[in-house]
């Protein structure tokens, strides 16, 4: 994750789940899963272990990471963040909230969807954008990116707006050759961030074995 963010983010990642991660939660995240199945306390548990070495990194206190209403992670103030998991790859991206208004990470195996589920999740010209990379440049499944460059703007999308973005609300434009994206937000109500109204993400994304990674951040355009 460190190659798509910022320096001045905090990140961490693992391919492997530790035991030791479930000793080492909070007594309220221990909790918080206390009735989960065990593969879920295992990605619970390895994402907060992730967020630790994130604030480590970044110079910040170790904190609980709880979650809120939509499932996503609550930070401890004056951060902001994002937490991701997938069948083999953990990560947690963690920022001062004076230097980002918002931070969002995806993981997906970069395998192709299943069925029917790219006309659900794009509009479509991104279904024409995803047809002709895959002609194109076959080594990437480019149906699983267009879906985890959306999750990612969603994560930053929550935590601004506090609403529902479904997936045909925006608009993702995929550069094969730099490893960007953006995504044009198609809705009412826009959020602000320093009194300026986000119109459009700005991300960049990975492939690293046998991973598809995406990542945003939103940078402050005046410094608290």
């Amino acid at each position: 994750m460190d190659q798509l963010l910022p320096s001045r983010v905090g990140t961490g990642s693992t391919f492997v789940d530790y035991d030791a991660a479930l000793t080492a939660l909070y007594p309220q995240e221990a909790a918080a899963i206390a009735n989960a199945r065990p593969k879920r306390r295992q990605e619970y548990a390895n994402t907060r272990l992730c967020a630790r070495r994130a604030m480590r990194e970044l110079g910040a206190p170790p904190a609980p990471v709880l979650s809120g209403e939509r499932g996503e992670p609550l930070w401890p103030e004056g951060l902001v963040g994002s937490l991701t998991h997938c069948p083999g790859f953990r990560a947690a991206a963690i920022g001062r909230s004076s230097a980002f208004a918002g931070l969002g990470i995806d993981a997906e195996p970069d395998l192709p969807l299943p069925e029917n589920l790219l006309d659900f999740i794009s509009l479509p010209q991104e279904r024409e954008q995803v047809h002709a990379f895959t002609r194109s440049s076959p080594g990437v499944c480019w149906d699983r990116l267009l879906f985890s460059a959306k999750e990612a703007v969603f994560k930053v999308w929550f935590p601004l707006a506090r609403r529902q973005l479904d997936f045909t609300e925006a608009d993702i434009r995929i550069d094969p050759g730099s490893g960007s994206f953006s995504a044009r937000l198609l809705v009412q109500g826009l959020p602000c961030v320093d009194g300026e109204r986000v119109e459009e993400f700005n991300g960049r994304w990975l492939s690293h074995r046998g991973v598809l990674l995406t990542a945003i951040a939103l940078r402050r355009t005046t410094r608290g």
